[in-house]
């Protein structure tokens, strides 16, 4: 996934690294230019189907709702987000997904603290002492890293592992437990919220287990209001 690319020959090179590792599910997150430029074309050369066949989203809320593990690329630690990982470090958990994501953020910036907050991981490719990678190329060496074939460590499949979707509802019915219960206050929820993400995530929850907690939030929810009335 690529989030708010600028220029088209990025968005045509990025597809050409992804085929040459065997991925072709492109995703546009709120691109400033015309992903189908002339520009973007010519940079994909044998690449120009994933060009045309990426789908195109308002958010990366909305991109990453069907996807069960999300990883956010960056190249600093940054408060209250684990510290980034590299990649074959991620590499097991990627093969247990049963439909992964990795998000890229824009060539000037890079994904902002709340796009990171929306993924379960975050990556650091290794470089030296210069880390600016240009986009095309932080997609290859990143796809290249996740899908080698060599099994050096094997992790187990998790079933029916939540969604993007699935989790984002759950952090906003807890964000209201939260905040009902008397646990936190609207200054200190921001911060809260991160630091529950992290451990969530970590945790690789299940869609039984999602359902499982949230029921436990309604139940408090409903105690709490029935106290209050």
């Amino acid at each position: 996934m690529l989030v708010s690319p600028k220029e088209p020959g990025n968005i045509g090179a990025s597809a050409r690294a992804m085929l040459n590792m065997g991925v072709s599910d492109l995703r546009l997150v709120a691109p400033r230019c015309d992903p189908h430029d002339d520009m973007a074309m010519r940079m994909a050369v044998h690449a120009r189907e994933v060009v045309r066949g990426a789908r195109v989203y308002e958010s990366l809320e909305a991109a990453l709702a069907d996807r069960d593990y999300a990883i956010g690329t960056t190249a600093r630690e940054r408060a209250d987000l684990e510290p980034p990982r590299y990649p074959r470090e991620l590499r097991p958990r990627v093969r247990s997904a049963h439909a992964p994501a990795v998000v890229f953020g824009p060539e000037e910036s890079g994904l902002s603290n709340d796009d990171l907050m929306r993924c379960q991981a975050t990556l650091r490719i290794p470089t030296g002492p210069y880390a600016s990678l240009n986009l095309a190329q932080a997609v290859l060496l990143t796809t290249y890293e996740l899908t080698q074939a060599d099994r050096e460590v094997e992790a187990g499949t998790v079933p029916n592992r939540a969604s993007r979707e699935e989790l984002e509802g759950f952090y906003t019915h807890l964000e209201t437990f939260m905040r009902e219960v008397g646990y936190t206050d609207e200054a200190r929820t921001p911060h809260m919220l991160r630091l529950y993400r992290k451990i969530f995530d970590r945790a690789d929850l299940s869609s039984d287990e999602v359902r499982m907690l949230r029921g436990l939030w309604a139940q408090g929810l409903w105690a709490a209001r029935r106290t209050q009335s």
